[in-house]
This record gives structure tokens, sequence and C-alpha cells, in this order.
């Protein structure tokens, strides 16, 4: 997801504002989060740096780098003591040196831009996704399904298409944005979101 071929799709003329960016997110998520937090960040700023216009064209880099973690913390429930890590968004902002109302704004922003939602697999953090329902989740002749439930022939057809991958050719990590360890013997593999 975050790699060089992935930097050199940020156009050139947001490569400075991108490079801002990714240092603040880089810093906090290496000291207060992890790295699943830190790639997810580098990410999305990439993705919002090829926005037409990119909404990161305007603004201050650390309002941005904590409205990017605040988003991405609200799809992991960053915010829920039951999970780990765990940070408030008042703690999120106190490392960014921010304030609540203007991230909540960017937030907005960002999820509008993104079109991200709650549960959104595409952002979902690598320790994350196996309780992420909507991971496996695929329309089959117009209804939404679970395919681990569905039939071997339909898991081979959702192989076929890219949707998964066989569980014996896929060790964990394999799918940019899956991790889903097999779940029985039935099969086909596991979901490459």
């Amino acid at each position: 997801m975050t790699g060089p071929a992935h930097l050199n799709s940020v156009p050139e003329i947001m490569m400075p504002m991108y490079e801002t960016i990714v240092g603040l997110t880089d810093d906090v998520c290496d000291r207060e989060l992890n790295s699943g937090y830190r790639d997810l960040a580098r990410a999305m700023t990439a993705a919002l740096g090829r926005k037409r216009p990119s909404p990161l064209a305007s603004g201050q880099p650390r309002t941005w780098a904590c409205g990017i973690v605040y988003v991405l913390g609200r799809i992991n429930f960053l915010g829920n003591p039951s999970f780990s890590p765990h940070m408030t968004t008042a703690e999120l902002c106190g490392v960014f040196e921010v304030g609540e109302s203007t991230i909540h704004g960017k937030a907005r922003v960002i999820e509008r831009a993104l079109g991200t939602q709650a549960f959104d697999p595409q952002w979902t953090l690598p320790s994350l996704v196996e309780k992420n329902p909507l991971v496996w989740m695929a329309e089959v002749n117009g209804l939404l399904v679970d395919l681990r439930n569905m039939p071997r022939e339909v898991q081979e057809i959702a192989f076929e298409d890219g949707l998964m991958m066989p569980a014996a050719a896929a060790p964990p990590g394999a799918c940019p944005q899956s991790k889903i360890a097999s779940r029985g013997a039935d099969q086909v593999g596991r979901p490459c979101a």
C-alpha cells in the first residue's frame, strides 16, 4: 500500500506537503501508536495528495496530519479503551498541538474526499482485519453476502475476480489490505480487499 510505486503516484507539486505531513504522522505513530497507523497514514496522505484539487493544498500540515490520524482512529476504534492502541481525541490533539474543533473540520473534509466510513476495509489496521465484517462482504447476484458462508464455487469466482486469494498461497501480509487466516477446509482463501 505504501511503497515506492505509491509515492510516485503523488503529484510532484504535492510532494513537499506530502513529505511534511508524513514526517509528522510518522513521528506521532512511531511514538504513540504503531506501524499499522503509520503505514495507513502515509497511504491516506498520498490518496489526499492525488485528489484534484487536493485538499492538502491549503491549510497547515500539522492540522492535516492530526486530521488524517483522527480519521484513521475513528475507523479503527482508537478512542475505545478496549482496543490497543488507545488514545482519546483530546490526547491526539495534544500530541499534534492542535485544537479539537479544527480536527473535526479536517476530518469532515478527509472523509468526504476519500468516501471513508466506519469499518472501511481499505483503511482498517492489519491487526483488526479479522474483526472487520466488511472485509468478507461481496455483492453476489445483487445481494450482499459473507464470502466465508458461500459455496466453494462462489468463493472460486471471488478468487478469480481478485476478491480472495488462495489460503495456501497467501502468507500473512500477502494481501495489501488483508491478513485474514483461512477458516476451515471448505474455504478457497482469504479476501484481498
